[in-house]
């Protein structure tokens, strides 16, 4: 079998079904039936589920079809299929074990063992290009909007579903729900690496324009150059520098291998963002690195 295929198709998909898997199985069987609630569009569906009897796996993928639309724009097809692949075998899992016995009746259990198990899952599906969730879709496109971190965003939508579910039913299960939100995004974090998702790019390569503008087209992300050179060749080399989100690492490492050119990449987080680095209408320009003397970066490829 072609070892392409099976890195950058085949196991990445299989890793997102394991992800579905997991996540409807921490649902089921530990947060639903003590009425403890996920967050984002489950959560809504959740909430739902509880007032009217409809099924939560419908509500999943009704409330999802608007987002998913808007992210197949943003991101491109690869995306939008991982995604749909993602919450298909989701919502199917969800009425597969939705006949099982609940795990344990105890909150606290259901709070820490379904928050893990949600978060690992979740985890799994966004560091393999797919997405449970559509409010993370809006929250990463009103952040070019607003100037708000995705994360930020993410946290006041979930604050809103908590405090509806408390009024719905008790504040002890909305706090339940935020103390188990606080355990899966830290698993998130640790499975995804990065639940803030702001992630610094720098690239160094002999086609810096070309890049920078393809980077442009496909995220709407700006990029600063930086003039360099190498220690050992001497030679005049041209750094990349950018922010994207966690959403659109993948994309970007697409970019990178569509481009089929030389290319050194690393991707580092970023702890903190100060100012507006997401730049949507204006054009990609060439920007002179700003450091604390006026020698030039000494990079070597």
């Amino acid at each position: 079998m072609n070892k392409t295929l099976l890195k950058e198709h085949i196991f990445p998909v299989f890793m997102i079904l394991v992800g579905a898997v997991l996540a409807a199985f921490s649902i089921e069987c530990f947060l639903l039936p003590n009425t403890i609630l996920d967050g984002g569009v489950t959560g809504t569906g959740m909430i739902i589920n509880k007032l009217t009897g409809l099924p939560l796996s419908l509500m999943i993928v009704v409330i999802n079809l608007p987002f998913f639309f808007v992210g197949f724009k943003a991101l491109g097809k690869r995306f939008l299929f991982r995604a749909v692949v993602a919450i298909a075998v989701f919502s199917s899992m969800l009425e597969v074990f939705a006949t099982m016995e609940p795990i344990t009746d105890s909150e606290l259990l259901a709070v820490v063992f379904g928050g893990v198990g949600l978060g690992v899952g979740v985890g799994f599906v966004l560091r393999f290009g797919g997405c449970l969730d559509g409010t993370e879709i809006a929250a990463m496109l009103l952040s070019k909007k607003l100037g708000m971190s995705t994360g930020g965003i993410i946290f006041a939508i979930n604050i809103v579903i908590y405090s509806v579910a408390g009024f719905c039913f008790d504040w002890q299960s909305a706090m339940y729900s935020l103390l188990t939100y606080f355990i899966t995004f830290k698993i998130i974090d640790l499975v995804e690496v990065g639940m803030e998702g702001a992630k610094a790019a720098m690239i160094i390569t002999d086609n810096a324009s070309v890049l920078a503008d393809t980077i442009y087209q496909r995220l709407g992300r700006t990029c600063t150059f930086i003039s360099a050179e190498g220690l050992v060749s001497g030679s005049q080399k041209t750094v990349l520098y950018c922010v994207i989100t966690r959403v659109e690492v993948n994309e970007f490492k697409r970019i990178i291998r569509d481009a089929d050119i030389s290319a050194f990449v690393t991707i580092s987080e970023v702890s903190e963002i100060l100012g507006n680095h997401i730049k949507k209408s204006a054009p990609v320009k060439e920007e002179k690195a700003l450091t604390n003397c006026d020698a030039a970066a000494t990079i070597d490829k």
